[in-house]
């Protein structure tokens, strides 16, 4: 009898202590009124901004943006701020180079399109791919780089992509063959261990020449 009455004793004092956690974490989780845990998408939908606008992968996920990395630095707002004369790719001013590193994430480096449409041979006039640049396309995505660039780098991206577009510009090739080599090396015995030797074949300037 005294057995069952102390096993009772002890459960009753189990489950007053697991009722009390409980209570406890319920009570905690309304007081701090924490939101649900959202995944990009849905960060997406919040904050009306593609994913493109703060993850380098327009598909979302791996290394943020500038702007992507102050928005999670402010706890993820509903806003993602702006980076107000901020450039993306200062003094670089070819097109190409200014392409792959604002479009060719969306768009491939070879433009044929990834999680953005292909560029190649799309006529695309100039004045359409500079409002698209400026302004973005919400509903399709991609973000806005209004402010991003100089005009002179406007200018140049611009040209490259209507280039892409009318078939005028050729997408880059897969590899670029590089120049053969100005020296060469071979192996020597030596004591105590194996040296190398290099020889420099670039030609050696002469006095008056």
């Amino acid at each position: 009898m005294k057995r069952s009455l102390s096993r009772l004793i002890r459960l009753l004092r189990r489950s007053a202590l697991v009722a009390l956690a409980l209570g406890l974490f319920l009570g905690m989780t309304l007081w701090v009124g924490s939101r649900p845990v959202q995944a990009l998408p849905e960060y997406a939908t919040r904050t009306g901004e593609p994913c493109a606008a703060c993850h380098v992968s327009a598909g979302g996920g791996g290394p943020r943006t500038l702007r992507g990395l102050l928005w999670a630095a402010r706890g993820r707002p509903d806003q993602v701020p702006t980076l107000p004369g901020v450039l993306l790719a200062p003094r670089v001013n070819d097109g190409g180079e200014l392409y792959d590193i604002a479009c060719a994430g969306c768009h491939g480096t070879k433009a044929e399109g990834l999680f953005a449409i292909g560029l190649v041979e799309r006529q695309i006039p100039g004045t359409v791919v500079r409002s698209f640049i400026r302004r973005g396309i919400p509903l399709l995505g991609m973000p806005a780089f209004e402010g991003q660039f100089t005009e002179a780098q406007l200018d140049a991206l611009v040209t490259y992509v209507t280039g892409l577009a009318s078939g005028e510009i050729p997408p880059p090739p897969d590899a670029y063959p590089l120049p053969p080599a100005r020296f060469k090396c071979e192996a020597r015995a030596a004591s105590p261990s194996l040296t190398l030797a290099c020889q420099n074949l670039r030609p050696t300037k002469t006095k008056g020449n």
